[in-house]
């Protein structure tokens, strides 16, 4: 598939606050986030984020980048104890890049690179019942719906379903 626009995943700097917050300070985004990503975002929680994404040594949380500007967060996190053979993976893309193919081009990389890092079977996802176009992408990508959970989330004052899609390694298909 051919990008309506070239990006490239990199790691999160101090220098990416401005985007981040101008970017993510979106109710259309934030209302497909859990509550740790506000509306409105203050620089305040870019700064908190930028520590956390650059504070651990291995590169599992990037920076979407377009022409130098960081307009997206993609992240694959490996779980402990039990669950260590899976990992959660998060993103967000800025809407004025929104249906220019990066965010399921994006997640293509992602999925290699973790399961080319990682000692993992299962990435997963946790879609909001009502975010359509991040199941579609998923699924565009290989992941297969495993599980829905009606009504389980709150956000905005209602009660949303959560869906579990995942990829398993054998399903998975490297560049």
């Amino acid at each position: 598939m051919q990008l309506a626009v070239d990006f490239d995943l990199r790691p999160w700097t101090m220098d990416d606050l401005g985007s981040l917050v101008s970017y993510a300070n979106n109710p259309r985004i934030a209302r497909n986030m859990t509550d740790k990503f506000p509306h409105p975002y203050t620089e305040a929680d870019g700064l908190s984020f930028i520590e956390f994404a650059t504070a651990d040594s291995s590169a599992h949380i990037f920076a979407i980048d377009v022409a130098g500007e960081a307009v997206g967060g993609i992240g694959v996190h490996p779980q402990p104890d039990i669950h260590r053979k899976n990992a959660e993976l998060g993103y967000w893309l800025a809407e004025p890049f929104w249906g220019k193919g990066i965010i399921s081009a994006a997640i293509k990389r992602a999925v290699d690179v973790a399961f080319e890092t990682y000692d993992i079977d299962r990435i997963f996802a946790r879609p909001f019942g009502t975010n359509v176009a991040s199941q579609r992408v998923l699924q565009k990508n290989g992941f297969v719906l495993e599980a829905q959970f009606r009504g389980t989330l709150y956000k905005n004052g209602e009660y949303l379903d959560e869906l579990i899609y995942a990829l398993r390694r054998p399903n998975w298909k490297p560049d």
